[in-house]
């Protein structure tokens, strides 16, 4: 081999080890990048702190950060539930997007669950004024953090009531309701009850319990549906079930964007609608082909909830767009 043709290979070797190296680098430099954008974070949740994580992308610039609220049950701060077939993680699927577009988040596990069980109160002594008052505790905390320079919740199904009610004590620059409802919960249990293979006489139980709560009254437990009416829940439910979300939503100050899916088996885009008229200025996103949980389902029951347990599944092509859109928007 000649001394030319030597040099050239050695030279061309050597670009190709100085390239390697450089991707090795590169990668393992985004791998440090993104362990260091999540940080866990608590807040004064009173008998113990309230857990989160804060995901701020690197490099972020001054602008508007996103709270975001899990719905009802036990649902933990990545939208997942302790119950083995919910295990959607679309909160965290959205924080990872709201990350991809340079905005920071903040998501965390409501008071009594994962990493904030120790700061859970009695079940008895639980209001759903304490779940807002949890949220409105991190909002304050998240527009303390570097760079943001205003907050906006987002709540997904439940959250989205308390993220309305919430932006009435805190200073936000937008609400984002998720899947949320536009009727009493007592409306819509009964719905959903008439949904259920129930007995004639567990369906006038439901109907006397659901409306011993509206009046205020605790009521017998249903055996059989003790997840529902045990109780120790009762009083959570009095504190719930006659609130009017589309009035909560008019007192809202700030801009809003309401999303729904049309296949969402939980809630209806007649909700959805409900709370547009509510606030004919905010925003209405209605996602074809969408479920409850922000995934791309069948409208058959069995394939669509089947979407709840698949962690893995993205969220649907139309819902990041949305949200970012509106945070973006927000900060002007």
């Amino acid at each position: 081999m000649s001394m030319m043709r030597r040099l050239t290979v050695w030279i061309a070797c050597l670009t190709v080890a100085m390239v390697t190296m450089a991707l090795v680098l590169a990668s393992a430099a985004h791998a440090e990048e993104g362990a260091s954008m999540e940080r866990e974070v608590t807040v004064d949740g009173g008998a113990a702190p309230l857990s989160g994580t804060l995901l701020t992308p690197n490099g972020a610039k001054p602008g508007p950060a996103v709270l975001l609220i899990a719905g009802s049950g036990p649902t933990d701060r990545d939208g997942n539930s302790v119950v083995a077939s919910i295990k959607p993680a679309n909160l965290k699927l959205i924080a990872q997007g709201l990350a991809a577009a340079g905005i920071p988040s903040l998501r965390y596990d409501k008071r009594g669950l994962a990493k904030s069980a120790p700061a859970m109160v009695r079940e008895a002594d639980l209001r759903f004024t304490t779940y807002v008052d949890d949220a409105a505790t991190f909002a304050r905390f998240l527009k303390t953090q570097p760079n943001v320079t205003c907050v906006v919740l987002l709540g997904h199904s439940e959250g989205a009531l308390i993220a309305a009610i919430a932006a009435q004590q805190v200073a936000t620059c937008g609400v984002i309701e998720v899947s949320g409802i536009g009727r009493p919960l007592g409306i819509v249990l009964r719905e959903q009850m008439a949904a259920q293979p129930l007995t004639p006489a567990m369906r006038i139980q439901v109907e006397t319990a659901l409306t011993d709560l509206e009046h205020g009254h605790e009521t017998p437990n249903i055996p059989g549906l003790e997840s529902l009416f045990r109780a120790s829940v009762q009083p959570y439910l009095i504190s719930q079930v006659s609130l009017d979300p589309t009035k909560a939503l008019a007192g809202v100050k700030a801009p809003v964007l309401i999303l729904q899916g049309d296949n969402d088996l939980q809630v209806k885009v007649e909700d959805a609608e409900r709370l547009h008229a509510a606030r004919p200025d905010a925003t209405l996103v209605i996602l074809p082909g969408v479920n409850h949980v922000l995934k791309t389902a069948p409208t058959d029951r069995a394939g669509n909830i089947a979407a709840y347990a698949d962690p893995e599944r993205p969220l649907a092509p139309g819902v990041m767009p949305a949200i970012v859109s509106f945070v973006r928007s927000s900060a002007h």
